[in-house]
C-alpha cells in the first residue's frame, strides 16, 4: 500500500494485523523495519488493525485496506 508523494510519487505503507495476544507500536514496528531494510523499503507509516479484511476464501481484501 501506498500513499502519494510529492518528491518520490508514492510513499511505503504498511498494514498489520498482529497475532492475538501480541502488541506492537507503530514506531516499535518502523524501528524494527528500518534495522533489516534498505532506507527506500521501510514503511514511513504503520497502521496496526486487530484483524485484516479477509474474503469468503480467506485472501486480503486489499481495496477495503486503501
Amino acid at each position: 500500500m501506498g500513499r502519494p508523494d510529492e518528491t518520490f510519487g508514492e510513499e511505503v505503507v504498511a498494514v498489520v494485523g498482529l497475532t492475538p495476544g501480541r502488541q506492537a507500536t507503530p514506531d516499535e514496528l518502523i524501528a524494527f523495519c528500518k534495522e533489516r531494510m534498505a532506507a527506500y523499503k521501510y514503511p514511513r507509516e504503520i497502521r496496526v488493525l486487530q484483524e485484516l479484511p479477509k474474503g469468503p476464501t480467506g485472501k486480503i481484501l486489499k481495496k477495503e485496506l486503501r
